[in-house]
């Protein structure tokens, strides 16, 4: 099993509250809700529908390995521009710290302890960041 499969395993484990392996809708929202942002029900099942190759109304983690096969290099290069606008110092990482510094930057005002929670609903490693990988993972989970 790849590197890249047993992160995206363990970040579906994160969001799987009832542990069957699958993400609900209601699991996605309750997950984005502790991310301190809300997600309108429509919109979940939007984001699962969109991801759902089955059509059992749930994402598998094979579903979602099969929307982070590798991206073209523009798409590849758009998505490390974005995660250098978080990235701490060159570190190659988002910490709690540079994701509140670049939010404030952008006129969205979160507490620490706001950040660090969406540090961990993505932090597939346990490490206490993101690394570009689990950054990729976050944005293809997103964005349908």
């Amino acid at each position: 099993m790849s590197c890249q499969l047993k992160e995206l395993e363990e970040l579906l484990r994160l969001f799987d509250k009832d542990g069957d392996g699958k993400i609900s809708a209601k699991e996605l929202r309750s997950c984005v809700e502790i991310a301190g942002e809300q997600l309108a029900e429509e919109d979940a099942e939007a984001l699962i529908r969109g991801l759902d190759s089955d059509g059992d109304g749930l994402l598998a983690v094979e579903e979602l390995a099969a929307r982070l096969e590798p991206a073209g290099e523009e798409e590849e290069e758009e998505l490390r521009e974005a995660f250098r606008v978080y990235e701490s110092d060159d570190e190659g990482c988002i910490t709690a710290g540079s994701l509140k510094r670049t939010l404030s930057r952008l006129g969205v005002k979160r507490e620490m302890n706001q950040c660090r929670a969406m540090i961990c609903r993505f932090d597939a490693n346990g490490d206490g960041v993101i690394c570009f990988e689990e950054f990729k993972m976050m944005m293809m989970m997103t964005v349908p």
